[in-house]
């Protein structure tokens, strides 16, 4: 009896923990992305169920795949931005969902079918709607037919929304004509270029106390800033290629495996036309026999581009049941229709392409130095492990480089510096980590090279003496001089310009621009000086510095922006649509913002770290 009351008593207590677990656990979506769908954001009575964020977000990482090549981690992903992205296109799109179904906005069967029909995925070579590709298409992405319908429905009900908020903003007058003013307003401007050819007299030789009083007050041009001294060892398949020999037995074989590339059949270049049957593709040919139409014609006819129809160079094999007859032909045409997979075609061979044969003696050395590098890297990165255990066991950088192919350096680095180990990103980046007391480790260098490092002292900030950059000396006071001069010179021509005296009147050659927008370079001007013509006044005059020039610059008019310029109207047009762009987003952003304060937002953080966890960190 006490046994049987031990043993309910159990399971009671064992039943009790289990409920617990359950109700723990549910807030972290343990739903498996199956069954009850957890939300991962609700607006109003509408949920982004967890499915919804789990495939963005997967499309998302995979679409950076397919640009870059390389996965991204989800803490890259994190890190930009993309899950927060992800989250709040999913949570827009549900509060128009929301409130599609607060005013009762909808759409009937016919208009999900007008969409559906009008799916290219979903069409046949025919270019017709196609039962089977539809429900292929579906079966793919995981979804019934009635699944994507409502998706469909709801889509086309929350474009309906967004365009009755979004559409019929214009761009204000005011807004566009100040932007055209500013950006096609005009300048008449008149300048004079004054460098040392223009000094009343050439700047003369410095006196050794000018020189010493520059390199005094200059002494940061001179100084040698504080480096790292750091001793290395490294290697790359550059400097063991030599040492690898590769068995003729081994040349032969990559010479076999590369005979695609080295042994090419004859072969055509061909475009291929194909027709929805015989009697368009036989009265297709008649017409292009008879002359009343070009084979670029036929392809326009079709709705196609000649890129759309190209096979490239074919092989008689490639081609098919055409390969004999494109084949026989003598010199480019058209033949045809011939009957292919796809339906009747005709053929236009545009370039006979002979037999290519290359022997292994033409690429011999080509493929030596190829599978040379190919092992020198390979025989490199199996060594990593090797080095490592050396320098983890104690071993200096010179013990190691005795009893390896690593040779042995020593630099002294500050950033910016890329002479040679220096000249590697993986050099630098370690080179600016290592601290004093840091243990050495190999590294990878991008051509398949290794290398470690250790830090051997600070080399303090040294200024060098002043014989050793003489030459640097002299031509820093120079160019101080000659600039000091030309100061001088052009504010004393300012001067009498600001008296009455003209531009022309000075006695230097005078260059005339007109109708000089802002955006323009103009040859011979330094960077930024039109710039700063659009900030002087009518008939105000300045000095502008360039490297080793100054510049003496009349402002002669401002002009409007030109009425009978064939750009302006485009321009125009150009700003009314990005204004009112601007304006829509920024009133379609309100609304919604709007939307989610009335209806209330919520976000379940635990079933997005739930979905986190599915990817690779």
């Amino acid at each position: 009896m006490a046994s049987s009351v031990k043993k309910k008593s159990a399971n009671i207590v064992v039943w009790i923990i289990l409920l617990l677990l359950v109700l723990g656990l549910g807030g972290f979506g343990v739903t498996n992305f199956g069954g009850r769908q957890a939300a991962v954001a609700t607006v109003g009575d509408t949920e982004v169920n967890i499915n919804e964020y789990y495939n963005s977000l997967q499309q998302e990482l995979r679409s950076y795949q397919a640009q870059t090549g390389k996965p991204m981690p989800l803490s890259q992903a994190i890190a930009l931005g993309i899950d927060r992205n992800v989250l709040a296109r999913l949570t827009t799109a549900a509060t128009l969902d929301n409130e599609n179904k607060r005013i009762g906005l909808s759409v009937g069967d016919e208009r999900v079918r007008t969409e559906i029909l009008a799916t290219p995925a979903f069409q046949g070579l025919d270019g017709k709607f196609s039962r089977e590709n539809y429900r292929a298409a579906l079966r793919g992405a995981g979804m019934s037919e009635a699944e994507y319908e409502d998706k469909i429905r709801a889509e086309t009900a929350r474009t309906l929304l967004q365009g009755a908020i979004m559409n019929g903003t214009a761009a204000p007058a005011a807004m566009t004509d100040a932007f055209i003013e500013y950006t096609r307003q005009r300048r008449n401007f008149s300048w004079i270029k004054l460098d040392a050819t223009t000094l009343p007299e050439q700047v003369p030789e410095p006196t050794d106390e000018q020189l010493k009083a520059y390199y005094d007050a200059n002494t940061a041009d001179f100084t040698v800033p504080e480096k790292k001294r750091l001793a290395y060892i490294w290697v790359t398949p550059d400097m063991i290629v030599n040492k690898i020999e590769v068995a003729e037995e081994d040349l032969q074989k990559e010479y076999d495996s590369r005979a695609d590339e080295y042994q090419k059949p004859e072969r055509r270049l061909v475009e291929r036309l194909i027709f929805p049957d015989e009697d368009a593709a036989k009265a297709a040919k008649a017409r292009l026999d008879a002359g009343e139409a070009t084979f670029e014609d036929l392809v326009k006819e079709r709705g196609l581009a000649l890129l759309d129809i190209d096979l490239g160079d074919a092989t008689i094999e490639t081609l098919g049941d055409a390969g004999e007859a494109v084949f026989a032909m003598g010199a480019p045409g058209v033949i045809g229709p011939i009957n292919t997979n796809l339906g009747p075609a005709l053929f236009r061979m545009n370039g006979i392409l002979p037999a290519q044969t290359t022997t292994l003696e033409d690429v011999r050395e080509q493929l030596q130095n190829e599978l040379a590098m190919d092992r020198a890297r390979r025989q490199i990165s199996a060594s990593i492990t090797e080095i490592d255990d050396l320098l983890a066991g104690g071993a200096s950088l010179q013990e190691v480089a005795g009893e390896t192919d690593l040779e042995l350096g020593q630099i002294d680095w500050s950033e910016g510096d890329t002479d040679g180990i220096a000249g590697y990103n993986a050099f630098r980046e370690a080179a600016s980590a290592v601290q004093s007391g840091d243990y050495a480790e190999a590294k990878e260098l991008d051509d398949g090279g290794i290398f470690a490092i250790e830090f051997v002292e600070t080399v303090p900030a040294a200024l060098k003496p002043m014989e050793t950059v003489i030459s640097d000396v002299i031509a820093g006071w120079e160019n101080e001089e000659t600039e000091k001069r030309l100061t001088e010179l052009a504010d004393g021509l300012l001067a009498r310009l600001n008296e009455g005296q003209t531009l022309e009147s000075l006695g230097y050659p005078v260059t005339t621009e007109e109708e000089i927008l802002r955006n323009a370079n103009i040859e011979g001007m330094p960077f930024g000086m039109v710039q700063t013509v659009f900030e002087m006044d009518k008939g105000q005059a300045k000095t502008i510095d360039g490297n080793g020039v100054v510049y003496l610059v009349r402002l002669d008019d401002i002009l409007p922006p030109d009425e009978n310029d064939p750009d302006l109207a485009a321009t125009r047009s150009g700003l009314d649509t990005a204004i009112a762009q601007a304006l829509s987003d920024d009133i379609f952003t309100a609304y919604v913002t709007s939307l989610q304060s009335q209806a209330g937002v919520s976000v379940n953080t635990a079933a997005i770290n739930a979905v986190h966890a599915q990817f690779p960190q």
